[in-house]
């Protein structure tokens, strides 16, 4: 039996991942071969791909694949750009490196923990001009901002770029035991694991996934799908979910930082 399963989803059929070890998944109005898993039967939410991108796989998985998997076997999520890696490396140059570097198997240092989780990100030090665009209104707010890196926080760079308090308000719609923790993780703290990947076993998975679209449903009460415009905002919902989810992972379950790696063209 496999002790590890790596879904990547994909917006669009690219050659190369035919050619790796994952489970391949195509999202989004482009037809895709019979090799790709598909998220328009059983129970979906396809329709609103444009507003949750890799989320749409996610609720799928969740609702018609998850129930019959083992509890024992790691499950995980990765994306067409963005990739689960054996060991770290500061950046892939070519397919046969990605490939090298892919992560296969489920390595030794996993055995203590419950989840996986990408290596951190780190949003401080913008630069001065952005914040003045991008962030003025944070800025009257809290003047020491544009000088104190130690203020970039996490909720500044979402207000920054998808909206000013948008993040503030959606925290509101958030279960009751979560929305003054999440407040404190977003404000206080610069770093996050990105890109909605990790790779965990079926009970965590199930919990994750049903306080994850428990709250963005009620969100679309407040922000809903129609009005949602441009690149900062029409995905807004998987940007909440990258927000929320290394803050889950880490209240709720025993989590290890593991590396991943960007590549886009196959260079042969």
């Amino acid at each position: 039996m496999k002790k590890l399963e790596i879904f990547c989803v994909t917006n669009k059929k690219i050659d190369f991942l035919d050619k790796l070890n994952l489970r391949l998944v195509g999202v989004g109005q482009d037809i895709f071969p019979e090799n790709y898993l598909k998220c328009k039967k059983g129970i979906n939410i396809e329709y609103k791909e444009k507003n949750y991108s890799e989320l749409t796989f996610h609720y799928w998985f969740w609702k018609n694949m998850l129930p019959n998997y083992p509890d024992n076997m790691w499950i995980g999520f990765c994306q067409k750009r963005r990739f689960w890696l054996s060991k770290k490396k500061q950046s892939i140059n070519n397919f046969n490196e990605l490939n090298e570097y892919l992560l296969k198997e489920v390595p030794k240092e996993w055995e203590k923990y419950d989840s996986v989780l990408c290596n951190t990100i780190n949003v401080a030090n913008a630069k001065k001009t952005k914040m003045v665009k991008r962030g003025w209104r944070n800025l009257i707010k809290d003047p020491l901002i544009l000088f104190d890196p130690k203020k970039h926080s996490i909720k500044l760079h979402f207000d920054m770029h998808h909206g000013y308090g948008i993040l503030d308000r959606a925290i509101e719609y958030m279960k009751k035991e979560d929305r003054d923790e999440f407040s404190n993780f977003v404000n206080y703290k610069s770093t996050f694991n990105p890109h909605i990947m990790f790779i965990t076993k079926k009970n965590f998975m199930e919990m994750w996934f049903s306080d994850l679209f428990t709250w963005l449903f009620n969100c679309e009460k407040e922000f809903g799908l129609a009005n949602l415009k441009g690149y900062d905002q029409e995905r807004i919902y998987a940007y909440l979910a990258e927000r929320y989810l290394p803050f889950w992972f880490k209240k709720n379950s025993k989590s290890i930082c593991w590396p991943w790696g960007f590549f886009e063209d196959e260079i042969l």
